[in-house]
């Protein structure tokens, strides 16, 4: 049950996320293609004063028509993750939206300089498979005690005369006080094929604990990888758009002045668009991550208030 609630939780996060970076790749289109629009009216202009050619309009138009096309493939595919949200979270997909955002895509969670193994172990799947451990460990021990002898502890007294004048003389008592014993005289076979179940099955225990915990540090250092790298992208990425603005700003100026034509504008805007894409993209990959790795220690990188006892092989 655990374990469901805290994959839908993430689910539903990582969803929620990748899908305000839609909405700030939408944006840009919407912004582009307004400038888009600008640039031909401009060019068209220029073409009507002599300056510009009728390849440069042809240019202007390819373009603006080009990124007018991208808009709907991203509007179904934001539709398409409004509606699985709306599934997880239970509501029908036609009335389900989410409130527009005051601001952009806030910065994912400070990492922790380190994150201690321990956390790992309220994971749901960790700690299921830890009890069913100690369970098959138990097993063992009620196994092992089939094998020893019961005992049961009773106490009659009696008299054995039927003479009522000779109920109080001695040899007229009787006393059966103490264990009666029960042996495993017949059941010894039995016993030891439960006994050899049982630690069959603790060993199959230990086998699955090892494996989902073996599982689990793998999702941990595959998130905190994704979270270095990601950020290493970001750094980058970023250093290429601002470069793309600077080179877009430059043919704009150039081609203002005359001395080039549209083509060089027009690539360098695409250029700055697909890297400004490219920026929104990391940033919501980078959240998506850091929700992976919040899901992968269970809930957070906060300490575990309690620790969990580990029962020992018997």
């Amino acid at each position: 049950m655990e374990s469901t609630k805290l994959i839908l939780q993430a689910e539903v996060a990582a969803d929620y996320f990748t899908l305000r970076a839609l909405d700030a790749e939408l944006g840009l289109i919407a912004d582009t293609i307004d400038t888009y629009r600008r640039s031909l009216e401009l060019t068209a202009n220029r073409r009507k004063g002599g300056v510009a050619s009728d390849l440069d309009v042809a240019q202007a138009e390819t373009q603006l028509r080009t990124t007018e096309a991208e808009l709907p493939a991203l509007q179904l595919q934001r539709t398409k993750l409004l509606h699985a949200m709306a599934a997880l979270c239970g509501q029908a997909a036609s009335g389900f939206e989410l409130a527009q955002p005051r601001a952009g895509l806030a910065p994912p969670p400070a990492l922790p300089v380190t994150v201690p193994s321990e956390l790992l172990e309220r994971r749901p799947d960790i700690a299921a498979a830890e009890r069913r451990m100690a369970a098959a460990n138990a097993e063992i021990g009620v196994a092992q005690s089939a094998f020893y002898p019961r005992l049961q502890f009773s106490g009659l007294a009696g008299l054995q005369s039927v003479d009522a004048s000779a109920w109080f003389d001695w040899p007229s008592r009787f006393w059966a006080v103490g264990p009666s014993l029960e042996l495993p005289l017949f059941t010894g076979g039995r016993n030891r094929a439960q006994l050899a179940s049982a630690r069959a099955a603790h060993d199959e225990a230990v086998a699955r604990y090892r494996q989902t915990a073996l599982a689990a540090f793998q999702e941990v250092e595959d998130q905190l990888a994704a979270q270095h790298l990601l950020a290493s992208q970001l750094e980058s990425e970023s250093a290429a758009l601002t470069a793309a603005r600077h080179t877009l700003e430059i043919a704009n100026n150039r081609y203002k002045a005359g001395l080039v034509t549209y083509l060089e504008v027009a690539t360098a805007q695409s250029a700055a668009l697909a890297r400004e894409r490219a920026v929104a993209q990391l940033q919501g990959e980078k959240l998506v991550a850091a929700i992976g790795l919040i899901k992968a220690l269970g809930g957070g990188w906060q300490a575990p208030t309690k620790e969990l006892a580990m029962p020992k092989p018997r």
